[in-house]
């Protein structure tokens, strides 16, 4: 795939490109955000929520310390947020394979912290600070059963 590459001027931008991504998911893909502090990675699964059909009276916050959240909508959302582990022993602890459904989706922030233990097909999304409040997302889409996706990012203007 060739780098695929949108920008966003705003927060608000930012959660409404998730939300219509969260629109177009199947069920079962697992989202790799990466990214530095305050990059976005949050605000971009509070918009990916609501294309889930999360409600808006529920509010989608950073599972820093307790490294995961599980979000109801017209599909699940597990939010892995894994600046703060420790070792993979700690993923096993709350059973984060589990997740793997092939149903809910995953949206794993600081997933680098997962490198050895990610599945062969997911999405990473890396998150750049253009500005104050511009942001530009890099998607690498891993395995063929996510390649439809290629052709949905496209409609947007690449950066």
């Amino acid at each position: 795939m060739d780098d695929l590459s949108i920008r966003v001027n705003s927060a608000e931008e930012t959660q409404a490109f998730a939300e219509a991504l969260g629109k177009v998911l199947r069920g079962g893909e697992v989202l790799a955000l990466e990214g530095e502090l305050g990059a976005g990675k949050t605000c971009f699964v509070q918009g990916l929520a609501r294309g889930l059909g999360v409600p808006s009276s529920v509010y989608v916050c950073s599972p820093t310390y307790t490294l995961h959240d599980s979000y109801v909508g017209e599909k699940t959302l597990h939010h892995l947020d894994l600046y703060r582990l420790g070792d993979a022993d700690e993923l096993e602890e709350i059973g984060w394979r589990d997740y793997l459904d092939g149903q809910a989706i995953v949206a794993i922030e600081w997933a680098n912290q997962l490198d050895d233990y990610l599945p062969p097909d997911f999405i990473e999304i890396r998150i750049n600070i253009i500005s104050v409040e511009g942001r530009s997302f890099s998607f690498r889409i891993e395995g063929e059963e996510l390649r439809w996706l290629e052709q949905w990012l496209r409609r947007y203007p690449q950066d």
